[in-house]
């Protein structure tokens, strides 16, 4: 059940004639499903009553991850940006905050079934990695009387359902608040210390050729403050990088 805060978060960014940008809320379904009924709301209808315009769907949102979102305002749009997608024309940049202490840098390339039933081959699937910053909570957990964690920004280079949460979890350093992927014990130490329940994933950044000039448009998005708060907490909240996605550039 979404909160009246969270539909709050959710904001417009970025309105052309050819498409909408907004920040998904965490929580917030982009459209309606039947994997959760008991939903009211939804980011596409949100969008749509926003501009009093309709829009379409070009790419996905996990409900439990935050940030930035693309619709078209026409099947015409629809067409171009889905297509530029599928193409990997756009890039995207996330921010998670991970169990453990990753290295500076480096890429996952680990092929992904469409799910954990799926019965057909698993498709290739990479991610692209830079560690931001580490930190150490002194909270005993198991054998272990301090707990690590690093604010991670990823690049996915393929996009499989579910792909940075499941390649994450792959290399021992699952995203913090992930239930399906995740370590319980963090996410309820998580849960306990900062008083909220959340995925720490966020869309920061999209790069993306416009659907009308071809140009290149950059799209960003900020942290909700759910998010902040666990940046603040983590003496994070001043970290380079955080939202820029200079990095990214370069790679």
């Amino acid at each position: 059940m979404q909160t009246h805060c969270q539909l709050e978060n959710l904001k417009i960014l970025h309105n052309d004639a050819w498409l909408v940008a907004i920040h998904k809320p965490a929580g917030l379904l982009v459209h309606r499903t039947h994997l959760d009924r008991q939903a009211t709301h939804f980011a596409l209808q949100m969008t749509r009553d926003a501009i009093d315009a309709p829009v379409w769907p070009v790419h996905r949102l996990d409900k439990a991850t935050s940030g930035l979102m693309v619709f078209a305002k026409s099947p015409e749009a629809a067409r171009r940006l889905s297509a530029d997608f599928t193409s990997r024309q756009v890039s995207k940049r996330y921010l998670a905050i991970c169990r453990g202490w990753l290295p500076d840098s480096g890429q996952i390339d680990r092929p992904l079934k469409p799910d954990r039933d799926s019965k057909g081959p698993a498709q290739s699937a990479q991610t692209d990695y830079q560690c931001l910053a580490h930190a150490q909570v002194a909270h005993p957990m198991g054998r272990f009387s301090h707990q690590r964690y690093s604010l991670v920004s990823l690049r996915p280079v393929t996009g499989r359902k579910h792909q940075l949460r499941r390649h994450l979890n792959h290399i021992g350093h699952p995203i913090v608040g992930d239930v399906a992927h995740g370590d319980r014990h963090h996410n309820h130490f998580f849960h306990q210390w900062l008083g909220q329940h959340r995925l720490y994933l966020a869309a920061t950044d999209l790069w993306l050729p416009h659907p009308e000039t071809e140009q290149p448009l950059h799209l960003q998005s900020p942290l909700e403050p759910s998010f902040q708060t666990g940046l603040q907490t983590l003496d994070w909240a001043s970290t380079p990088n955080l939202t820029d996605g200079s990095f990214d550039q370069a790679w």
